[in-house]
């Protein structure tokens, strides 16, 4: 079975694909197009950056991703645009040379596309010139000529209408990709399910296949461990698994909605948690790691499970027919372990809605502002009434094997008068809930003490104190 997509509006069958096998490598080996780049292969310097546009009933929706991390069925019944569909006379091309935006070149095809998605109204292009750059790394320009040129491309609206009606020709029911790897000397597999039924099924029937949504660390998993996946069911166009339901009780978000997609309805939950999805990753990342693939992966520097857990989220799996519901925290048993049985997926995620009387603080410390992973992910959630602390949820990301509660710390401020001195006992007590590891991205003295002040600063704040975490002090 053939790998369909558009290329420019003209079909592209690709036979005898490796389900594992990279677009980047594709691109430039089989179709020559060499204008994208590979500078690190595992979505961090935007070098590869390409467009995906993809059906929403009588328009495309395009968005910037890293095809150095993007399976090659993931391809299957999308658009697909790399620097060359440009032509070399597009205003973003033409603005950067105006304004001597590029020195050696290298990082400049996955800039352009970066902006032009910006520019056509891609997935996330109402945000900053300098958010869509985040996830682009340039190392002899310097970013200033990039940023005004971006300014001075402007909008540009394309005309899809031809190519919805090429996209819709194109569109297929669940897919089964197989092939044969000659050094392993047997066959692989990849599976597309269309619904949430199908892929219950076919997981039922083949538990232990990987799932893949937006396979930002999946894609890690070939392009820098070289590990061999002989099974994968790729998730991410499961149409039923893509939503949000907002209610006076809370938000269900499916399990394959992209960040990208969820940012401004998180915002609405809390200005915090907008913020937070706004550093996962850059803007390619953002379009395609998904929140129930961020979950499901279960990693211990995660950002938004810490973030969820002290909001009190519960989780939806599902098996077949049957689902079951747990608190998120529950989900993470050790280091790489979850409660998942097998043939069980994480069909969706419930987020309280935050109480008037709630105060709430999430923060994301890392060596880099934009595009890094995080030292410590840490959010609080505090209910205060009458001066005393009814309820408080507290968690952290990279302070344990998995996200975890501190719960020392959650049992001496309940019932606790709500004070600089309690904020200060309560840092104190971390050390009893966590022994975090020293790494390259912080030791354990720094990360207890970050994780620390992040209590105080919530204490400041609700004084309306202005403070930074680092410059907080043990009490």
């Amino acid at each position: 079975m053939s790998v369909r997509f558009l290329l420019d509006g003209e079909v592209i069958a690709l036979d005898e694909v490796d389900p594992t096998g990279m677009v980047l490598e594709m691109l430039r080996t089989r179709l020559r197009r060499t204008g994208t780049k590979e500078g690190c292969a595992e979505g961090d310097c935007g070098a590869c950056t390409v467009l995906l546009g993809e059906l929403a009933g009588e328009d495309i929706v395009w968005r910037a991703v890293n095809s150095c991390i993007l399976f090659l069925p993931m391809l299957d019944g999308k658009a697909l645009l790399t620097v060359e569909s440009l032509g070399g006379d597009h205003p973003v091309q033409r603005e950067l040379v105006a304004h001597h935006g590029s020195q050696c070149g290298f990082c400049t095809p996955g800039i352009v596309m970066a902006l032009y998605g910006r520019a056509i109204g891609a997935l996330g292009a109402e945000q900053s010139v300098a958010d869509t750059l985040a996830g682009n790394l340039c190392r002899c320009t310097g970013y200033g000529p990039i940023l005004a040129a971006a300014e001075a491309a402007g909008r540009t609206k394309r005309d899809d209408m031809e190519l919805v009606a090429a996209l819709k020709a194109l569109q297929a029911p669940a897919r089964d990709f197989r092939f044969h790897d000659r050094l392993a000397g047997h066959e692989r597999r990849a599976f597309i399910p269309r619904s949430a039924d199908e892929l219950a099924a076919l997981y039922l029937e083949h538990p232990q296949a990987r799932l893949v949504a937006g396979a930002t660390d999946a894609g890690l998993w070939v392009t820098k461990q070289h590990r061999v996946l002989d099974e994968v069911i790729f998730i991410g166009d499961i149409e039923d698994l893509r939503f949000i339901e907002e209610t006076p009780e809370g938000m269900r978000i499916g399990a394959c909605v992209r960040y990208a997609e969820a940012q401004v309805a998180l915002a609405r939950l809390h200005p915090a948690l907008g913020e937070l999805v706004r550093r996962i990753g850059g803007t390619q990342i953002r379009n395609a790691g998904t929140i129930g693939g961020n979950i499901a992966n279960g990693s211990p520097i995660g950002d938004m499970p810490p973030a969820l857990i002290a909001l009190g989220a519960e989780l939806t799996l599902r098996r077949g027919d049957t689902r079951r519901i747990m608190a998120l925290e529950d989900f993470f048993i050790a280091y790489g372990k979850q409660d998942r049985v097998p043939g069980e997926f994480v069909e969706s995620v419930f987020i309280p809605r935050i109480g008037e009387k709630d105060l709430v603080c999430i923060s994301k410390l890392s060596k880099r502002f934009d595009s890094d992973i995080s030292a410590v992910c840490g959010a609080i959630a505090l209910r205060v009434e009458a001066g005393r602390i009814a309820q408080a949820r507290i968690a952290f990301g990279g302070m344990a094997a998995t996200p975890k509660r501190a719960s020392a710390a959650e049992a001496f401020l309940i019932g606790a008068v709500f004070s600089k001195e309690s904020m200060d006992e309560a840092a104190t007590l971390l050390a009893a809930d966590f022994a975090p590891l020293s790494d390259v991205r912080g030791s354990s003295a720094y990360r207890l003490t970050v994780a620390g002040n992040l209590l105080r600063r919530l204490w400041a704040e609700s004084q309306s104190e202005v403070v930074s975490v680092l410059g907080l002090q043990h009490g």
